[in-house]
């Protein structure tokens, strides 16, 4: 073998060994950043927020031939943040009602709220459906659930959140809220009459998944 041959074979040698070095170097940087992210995490123990349907508020809930519903609720929504060190951006939250896992109104868009330590936000949307189509097996069930006076809605939430460490804020993580609604359509004496409306006082804790 030639001189410039073994020149060529140690300058490529060289280049390899300086090529591995700086992949495991990039990767020692990657593998520390997420064992920081990691520990802060579990120092900080980040809870999920809370959730609470306080009441709804019932203006029409019929069920017409074939197969239609009509409803018109508003309900009243609180959350709470319930870390100490941690804040909550709410982005993009849909809330609708459903019945029996069928969507039964239009999807009414929450304002973008942030929420600081131990915050509470409450919101008061509108949930509408105008003569929504109904399976004809969850028209007889609805049937029979007012004639039984007991009607359990979900009222669901689905958006984005984001946390608020001091200045550092993650990326975007999805929010699914369910509150189930267990109101009685059949007595108006369970509630507070408005006119041809009825409020019902629920207070009713909802299921978060993050």
């Amino acid at each position: 073998m030639s001189v410039k041959d073994c020149s060529h074979h140690d300058h490529d040698h060289e280049q390899q060994k300086l090529l591995r070095r700086l992949f495991a170097a990039i990767l020692a940087f990657i593998v520390l950043i997420l064992f920081i992210i990691l520990l802060i995490w579990l120092i900080l123990r980040p809870a999920k927020p809370q959730f609470i349907l306080q009441d709804a508020t019932v203006y029409a809930f019929n069920v017409s031939t074939p197969n239609f519903l009509t409803s018109n609720i508003q309900i009243t929504l609180s959350s709470r943040n319930p870390n100490d060190q941690i804040g909550i951006y709410y982005d993009g939250l849909d809330v609708y009602a459903s019945y029996r896992g069928q969507q039964i109104t239009l999807p009414t868009l929450l304002p973008s709220t942030y929420q600081g330590h131990k915050d509470i936000s409450v919101w008061s949307p509108f949930l509408f459906g105008n003569s929504v189509p109904i399976a004809p097996f969850y028209a007889d069930a609805l049937t029979q659930d007012q004639f039984a006076g007991m009607v359990l809605i979900d009222i669901r939430v689905n958006g984005r959140v984001k946390w608020k460490v001091g200045t550092f804020i993650s990326g975007k993580y999805r929010l699914y809220v369910n509150c189930p609604a267990y109101i009685n359509l059949g007595n108006r004496n369970s509630g507070v009459v408005f006119g041809p409306a009825i409020k019902y006082q629920l207070v009713q804790s909802c299921h978060v998944d993050v």
